[in-house]
Formats: C-alpha cells, structure tokens, sequence
C-alpha cells in the first residue's frame, strides 16, 4: 500500500513551509490559545486537507510555480479543519485524539472553546485578505456548513429512522464540503475555467465522502490502540454511520439496541457483534468505493501532471485503508 507520505512528496516541502506558518500566525498574539491549538497541530494528523489544497494548486497552476494566496489558502483550510476538531472534542467529551490528550482535558472547555472560536476568526481574517470574493463565499459556506453538520449530529443520536441519504448530508457538511469548496477554490486561484472548476469541485466532494465513510468503517474494524481513540465511539454515543445503517436494514435486533440507547449492560457489545455480522461493513466498503471512482473520474478533466497523478492514488489509498 502506497504510504501517504509518498502520496504527498510532490508538496512535502510546502507542507513543512505551512506547518511554519501556521506556528507563526497563530502564536503571534495568543500564545496561551496558540498553545492550545498547538496541542492538536503536534497529534501527527496526515494533513489531508492542505495537502490536497496545495496538490490541486500545483494541477492546476500550469508551468508556473503556486502562488503565496494558493498557500494562504492551504493554510486557512488547516485552521479551520482544526478548529473544527477542537470543538467537535468538547461537544463529544473526547479525552484523546490521534492517542494525544484534547485541547479541552489539557485546558479546560473555556479554553478549548476560545481557542476553536480564535481559529475560526482568524481564518476569516486571513481569507479576507485574499481578495477573491468567490474563494471567500466557498470558505465562508464551509465554516456554516461545519456547524449544520454538527447540529445534525447532535439532533440525530440513537434516530433509528436516519436515512443514507440523511447520512451522507451530514458527511457532508462535516467531511467533504471543506475538501470541495478549498479544492475549487485552489483552482480558481489558479484561474482555470468555471466548468474545470467544477470538476474539481466534485473530485473533492466525493473524495471528502469517501474519507469519511472509511473513517466510519475504522472505527468498526481497527483497535483503540490504532484508532487513537476507544474503538465504536461513534456508535456508543449514538451517531449511526454506514456500516450500522446497512446493518439495520437487516437485523431488527440492532434496531431494538440502539432505540433503548444501549440502556441494559451488553448492548454495545451486542450491537457491535450484529453488526460484524451483517454485512453492513462490506456495504459501506462498496459506497467508499464508489465515491472515490466517481471522483477519479472528475480528475480526469485535468492535464496529466504528477500533482494529478498523487491526487488519483489518493483515491485508491483511502479506499486501501478499510481493507
């Protein structure tokens, strides 16, 4: 399996320059909410986001090299993605990420809050700064489209009527419209055409899906050891994802567990076994794959660069993660 350092050797030096920046821009006048967030920046996260932010910019730039708002942007799409994660740790109570203490159980949630909200604001700030009204709105969508998806979350716990559909917009919002709207946004900077901008556009909103529905599937199938966080955290608090919808469809008992919200001693763990053995996990690997072959397929709307070619292994990497 490709690693995903390789994936990203085409950008790995403007990865190192981004993680530079962000130190600097965010320590500049907060240190206690810099230190905060510093705390998730150093939990080893792949970085998929500005990765692909900056992979697209080098597809798209033509022979040129990226420009310094192409890397602006890579950057305000890091501080958002983790500003949403801080949050996201204090709405869940989560203790530890990526195998790292959160924000919120080093610091406390006032702190953790602050820090999320800081983020977000200076994220809004810098994009500001871009001078691209079209970029801005895309960015802006993403930051209302993270708390739709969060709101979501929180009104559709132990809902044993959540569709897929109903699912899949929730990924959405959560997952891919980050990946979507500052991918198309790296190519408009890059000033490609309004239809290749959103080819590129769909690229993202599948790959961020796909992402995501293999997250949802690791968290079934990996140990707490690997995962970074305890195993089936979703389900134990009530977030249905593919592999237990799937799995619903065809054991009424799963249905009766999560209705009752796991109320007797045993129901995780039996719910957890029917959906082992479902084949709810297998129906979920076929949906990932799905959205990355519709995604590779948008990619091929771009010239043949090798930027273009890590963004098509992408695809087939975080397919090979739920196998």
């Amino acid at each position: 399996m490709t690693s995903v350092t390789a994936l990203f050797s085409p950008v790995e030096d403007d990865l190192r320059v981004l993680n530079q920046n962000l130190r600097q821009l965010i320590g500049a006048r907060h240190p206690i909410l810099s230190a905060a967030a510093d705390r998730l920046f150093q939990a080893g996260g792949k970085q998929l986001r500005p990765a692909i932010v900056l992979l697209v910019s080098r597809a798209t730039v033509g022979d040129g090299d990226i420009t310094p708002r192409h890397r602006r942007l890579a950057e305000i799409a890091e501080m958002i993605h983790t500003a949403s994660l801080i949050h996201d740790d204090v709405l869940d109570e989560s203790d530890v990420r990526r195998g790292i203490p959160t924000v919120h159980s080093s610091f406390g949630n006032r702190i953790a809050v602050l820090a999320g909200d800081f983020l977000f604001a200076q994220s809004s700030w810098y994009l500001a700064n871009l001078d691209h009204l079209e970029v801005v709105k895309l960015l802006s969508q993403v930051i209302m489209d993270l708390a739709e998806g969060e709101i979501q979350q929180g009104l559709s716990h132990f809902d044993t009527d959540l569709s897929l559909e109903d699912y899949l917009h929730k990924s959405y919002y959560k997952t891919g419209s980050l990946i979507a709207n500052s991918s198309k946004a790296a190519a408009l900077l890059s000033g490609v055409s309004d239809e290749l901008a959103e080819h590129i556009y769909q690229f993202g909103r599948n790959i961020g899906l796909a992402f995501q529905i293999v997250d949802d599937i690791l968290d079934f199938t990996e140990s707490s050891e690997t995962l970074g966080k305890p195993a089936a955290s979703d389900l134990r608090s009530g977030n249905l994802t593919a592999p237990a919808l799937y799995a619903m469809a065809k054991q009424p008992q799963l249905v009766n567990l999560i209705s009752r919200e796991f109320s007797e001693e045993g129901d995780v763990e039996q719910a957890i076994t029917l959906i082992h053995e479902s084949d709810g996990i297998s129906q979920a690997r076929e949906l990932a794959a799905e959205h990355t072959r519709v995604a590779v397929e948008h990619l091929n709307h771009l010239s043949a660069s090798e930027a273009h070619q890590c963004l098509s292994r992408l695809a087939d990497y975080l397919l090979s993660r739920c196998y």
